[in-house]
């Protein structure tokens, strides 16, 4: 299966050491991992996505991408096929419009439920689909239906509606392409979820059969004497309901981060103003 991570934050931040410089780091998992990466990342709330069908751990663009990204939102992901040919249109984070998805799972016999979950998938996204993954298929059918409830492009969206219809949808979606796994070694023919979506303001990971860790706060910040916006939050749970940032990672990631397991079937996920919302 695939790797996961993902940032979100109040400042800008570089996230060079979890993508090349950690001891597991993303790109180091790569070896087991080797059919293509990407890295999607916010500049003035709009995204720029950088992909290679290559491995990132020997692909000298992933490490010059990792090296200069400094953003409050970044996506990235190393994947190992299981549906689809290893080409750059199967390769993740996903975009439309300023909404980017990266997956990591299967539905299993994909090639015969297909066609109906694109039945399910809105005439005017279908049109959007051009590679062959049920990755990129389960985006635009989630998207379907987050735009039944708002605006695509409105500002401000609710974390927790945007959990909401996430849910009603992922349950519509259980019901038509089969259940996720219960638990992360169900085997390669069992069906996961897990994913992230985010549209650099608000973020959301979904823990459906892989495994997916996140992080809020830190043992201790190195940056706690120098950083403007450093808060108690940025060293012990949150008090208030917000937080300073908010990782995920398909692995708990080397350094002073405190990593917390979702929960099978769990969502997180934050607004834009950082108030954290767990379902």
């Amino acid at each position: 299966m695939c790797r996961l991570f993902g940032f979100r934050s109040v400042i800008y931040s570089q996230v060079h050491s979890s993508l090349v410089e950690a001891e597991n780091a993303l790109g180091l998992q790569s070896n087991d991992h080797p059919d293509g990466w990407g890295v999607a990342y916010y500049v003035q709330n709009s995204p720029h996505v950088v992909k290679s069908a290559k491995a990132a751990i020997g692909d000298k663009i992933f490490k010059r991408v990792s090296g200069v990204v400094s953003s409050q939102t970044v996506v990235a992901h190393i994947r190992k096929t299981t549906i689809g040919d290893n080409n750059i249109l199967n390769t993740h984070p996903f975009q439309f419009g300023n909404w980017i998805f990266a997956h990591n799972g299967n539905i299993t016999d994909f090639d015969i439920k297909r066609e109906t979950v694109l039945a399910h998938v809105s005439p005017q996204f279908r049109r959007f689909i051009l590679g062959d993954t049920d990755s990129e298929v389960i985006f635009y059918f989630l998207l379907s239906h987050m735009a039944t409830r708002f605006e695509l492009d409105e500002k401000g969206i609710d974390a927790k509606l945007l959990s909401e219809v996430i849910l009603e949808a992922l349950a519509e979606l259980e019901r038509i392409a089969g259940i996720k796994a219960p638990k992360d070694d169900s085997g390669p023919d069992a069906t996961y979820y897990t994913f992230i979506l985010t549209n650099g303001k608000v973020m959301l990971g979904y823990q459906g059969g892989k495994n997916l860790y996140y992080s809020t706060y830190k043992t201790k910040c190195g940056d706690r004497e120098n950083c403007p916006s450093f808060s108690p939050e940025c060293e012990a749970p949150s008090q208030s309901g917000f937080i300073n940032h908010l990782i995920f990672s398909s692995e708990p990631l080397s350094g002073e981060n405190i990593w917390i397991p979702m929960e099978l079937g769990q969502i997180i996920a934050v607004d834009q103003h950082m108030k954290l919302v767990i379902g």
